[in-house]
């Protein structure tokens, strides 16, 4: 079976091309557009899954190498604040020239829910060690407690779990 006939095949088993699917159906077209392109570069199955594992990161926007924290990496962004132009989450202080990566904590809450905040009074945003630096998301276990109607506070479940946060970041 191709890879073409294999992917339109899984993805209309999913309804991927149903005009009531998500999108109306333009997921399975612009998969079946992309399975094309990538069945005519005739990829071996090592260079294959080298391929697919590049686009998968710079498609989401992820970087290929550690970030450098050089000069020419950092657009100001006003109010004292750069921004790395290769991952957008990742911020400098200008007085301080400390960097921070947004999303280096994301709390899970018991019902599956994932967001970024404070819980316990720790931020999901956390300082860099040192550059080179690679992005590293912590996913950690919260309670969830209502305060007040469509008011809620987070504590985190295991404080030991932070253990590992702080061996890549600075608090």
């Amino acid at each position: 079976m191709s890879l073409e006939s294999h992917a339109e095949k899984e993805m209309k088993a999913a309804g991927l091309h149903e005009p009531d699917s998500d999108y109306g159906g333009i997921l399975y077209e612009a998969g079946m557009e992309l399975v094309r392109v990538f069945a005519k570069q005739g990829h071996s199955g090592s260079s294959a899954a080298r391929v697919i594992a590049i686009f998968s990161k710079v498609a989401g926007f992820k970087n290929l190498t550690p970030l450098t924290g050089e000069d020419s990496e950092w657009n100001d962004v006003g109010n004292g604040m750069l921004q790395n132009n290769r991952v957008s989450a990742v911020f400098k202080e200008k007085e301080s020239g400390r960097a921070y990566y947004l999303d280096a904590i994301v709390w899970r809450t018991p019902k599956g829910g994932a967001w970024s905040g404070k819980a316990s009074g720790v931020s999901s945003r956390q300082y860099i060690r040192s550059f080179p630096f690679t992005p590293k998301t912590f996913y950690i276990d919260v309670d969830e407690e209502e305060v007040a109607k469509d008011d809620w506070v987070f504590h985190i479940k295991d404080m030991k779990h932070l253990e590992t946060v702080h061996k890549y970041y600075t608090v």
